[in-house]
């Protein structure tokens, strides 16, 4: 199959072009960097370096195409990254649509069947909206839930004080990791039969279960996750210099993790069988970041 990556080499990109090319399939790799080029062929990809925001780029880069995958990268400087999501939906429809492409699998969110209250993954409720219009294609949608390398986010408040302070985390909550994401992609992408959503999930852990299986790699055994109000999370961003909307944004995403709401649709349509890496295994990688 002739196969297209919107994922560059990221976290997902890197083992999900690797695994595919494995397989045996030509795979197109898009990426906004130059330097991403010389790794790609590297690897054996075709790369397309260009703007996801340039939909002649897109036209060309999806041409004679049998399967995409469609992941939506974060742009914090835009003003509005909800918005950005709309933007970049919008060329991936056309792309897809002008080159009749039939099979595509997008990479979207828990959460994102909400049309509210999620903060940034409203983008990806978008996001679904739009790809879900297109006509005569097999479409699957990946909702991944929290991914284990968000926790890094941690590192320097471990550091500097001690603990992992959050609005969430109380009670259980599903993680997820990239590699586990990039095994559900390349099975998707080369199947034609699938359910319209499915869930990636590797663990589920409260946030003290989590500071303990960090706590211990790092040599802090009584780290603690301690749960603090959401105008505490938000003034504690805005203090490390995260603007204010976007501060607002995660401290509504994180909320709506404690409330619930973000997971009730995964809790109703979890998948049988989780993937195979587990909190201890990313606890690994944790430490050696930490280290740094």
């Amino acid at each position: 199959m002739k196969i297209t990556l919107t994922s560059s080499l990221g976290n997902i990109g890197k083992p999900l072009t690797k695994q595919l090319i494995n397989y045996g399939h030509e795979v197109t790799v898009i990426s906004h960097s130059i330097d991403r080029k010389a790794e790609i062929e590297q690897i054996g990809g075709k790369p397309k370096i260009g703007s996801l925001e340039d939909l002649d780029f897109l036209m060309s880069a999806f041409k004679n195409t049998d399967a995409v995958f469609l992941l939506n990268p974060p742009d914090y400087s835009k003003s509005d990254i909800r918005e950005y999501y709309r933007l970049i939906n919008a060329n991936y429809a056309e792309a897809v649509k002008k080159n009749k492409i039939k099979r595509v699998v997008q990479l979207s969110s828990f959460g994102a069947h909400l049309n509210s209250g999620t903060g940034p993954i409203l983008g990806s409720h978008f996001a679904e909206e739009i790809i879900k219009q297109l006509p005569n294609i097999n479409l699957t949608i990946l909702r991944p839930t929290y991914f284990y390398y968000n926790l890094c986010n941690y590192i320097d408040m471990i550091k500097y004080t001690g603990q992992i302070a959050a609005n969430y985390g109380q009670t259980k909550f599903p993680l997820v990791s990239p590699k586990d994401i990039a095994n559900a992609v390349a099975e998707e992408l080369t199947t034609t039969k699938s359910k319209l959503f499915r869930y990636i999930v590797s663990s589920e852990h409260t946030g003290q279960e989590i500071a303990t299986a960090l706590g211990k790699v790092i040599g802090k055994t009584d780290l603690e996750w301690k749960i603090v109000s959401d105008e505490e999370i938000k003034k504690g961003m805005e203090q490390n210099g995260i603007p204010t909307n976007i501060a607002n944004l995660f401290t509504e995403m994180y909320a709506s993790l404690a409330n619930g709401k973000l997971t009730e649709n995964y809790e109703s349509n979890k998948p049988i069988k989780m993937g195979t890496v587990t909190l201890e295994d990313f606890a690994i990688d944790f430490a050696e970041m930490y280290i740094k």
